[in-house]
């Protein structure tokens, strides 16, 4: 193998070396809330869990019983957060994922669009990760969205929840992301940990919950320091070794809230360096509810 297939793409391999040079070196079993699943530098795709699971010694459920993002909500209590506090349809539809169907729409803001699909002829379709909507075909179609277990073999213990979606039009992948609850030196609560598998490494979201008064859920990463909730990058060495680097300007706000009936809806907002750059909406709808007429999605233009 040549040095240039065994670091893979150019470009990730300059990412990589951009965390090696501006982040810190760390050791796992110290800092287990940088612990998460790695990916090979031939790409992620939607069938990445299956294929990394039996390495990490891992087994993979997705029959039977309903699946959660976080298999106990209970999971999140904390000093500021009783889930009590939650509503009902919005802990449902966390430990009860795998039995919503999912719609969603993009809106990218003013000069970013140009940077969205940069990123999506570099980065995301060549690794089949993160191909976020740019224009409303990429959701005429809606999308798929999957929830696998991973777990030990022996206690049977959910270990994450692995979320994987992909474009009905392109057949894209538009997330592949690992779900867990970690706890973070600066931050005293439980946080929601969502992990993406990139090329000897990941990018790792640890997002910070809190309840509106309303009951919805609202999860944000942000912060200040290394250690606080907030946007991840990580290069894996061998062993529990690996650098991280925390990108303190790239910053997500996601609000779980009821919706008509059953529905449940979310409003994912992303910032960088201030300034909004991305929303996305989504309406998540139990597959037993009736279909309803307006279920076509289409990107919300771009303001």
């Amino acid at each position: 193998m040549s040095a240039a297939a065994g670091r893979g793409n150019l470009l990730d391999w300059g990412t990589q070396e951009w965390v090696r040079a501006t982040g810190r070196r760390v050791d796992l079993a110290s800092t287990p809330w940088l612990r998460g699943p790695v990916g090979s530098v031939t790409g992620i795709g939607g069938d990445f869990f299956s294929r990394w699971a039996p390495q990490a010694g891992l087994e993979v459920r997705r029959d039977g019983a309903a699946r959660g993002l976080l298999p106990d909500f209970s999971l999140l209590r904390g000093p500021s957060l009783e889930p009590e506090q939650v509503h009902p349809a919005v802990r449902h539809f966390y430990e009860q994922t795998s039995e919503y169907e999912l719609e969603a729409w993009s809106e990218w803001c003013g000069a970013f669009r140009p940077f969205g699909r940069a990123l999506a002829f570099l980065f995301s379709r060549r690794l089949q990760q993160l191909n976020v909507p740019i224009d409303s075909l990429d959701t005429s179609r809606g999308t798929t969205s999957e929830v696998l277990h991973l777990r030990e073999p022996a206690s049977g213990r959910v270990v994450m929840a692995a979320w994987v979606r992909h474009l009905r039009a392109t057949g894209n992948v538009l997330y592949a992301g690992a779900y867990s609850i970690c706890r973070v030196p600066g931050h005293a609560d439980p946080c929601v940990q969502v992990a993406f598998p990139l090329p000897t490494g990941n990018a790792l979201v640890i997002l910070r919950p809190s309840v509106e008064p309303d009951g919805a859920l609202t999860v944000t990463s942000s912060g200040r320091t290394f250690g606080d909730p907030g946007f991840y990058f990580t290069v894996h060495r061998e062993g529990e070794r690996a650098w991280a680097r925390y990108v303190r300007t790239m910053q997500e706000a996601i609000r779980v809230y009821p919706g008509d009936g059953a529905d449940v809806r979310a409003d994912h907002t992303m910032w960088l360096w201030g300034h909004v750059f991305l929303r996305l909406h989504y309406r998540m709808r139990p597959r037993s509810a009736p279909a309803r007429a307006d279920a076509a999605v289409a990107a919300v233009p771009a303001s």
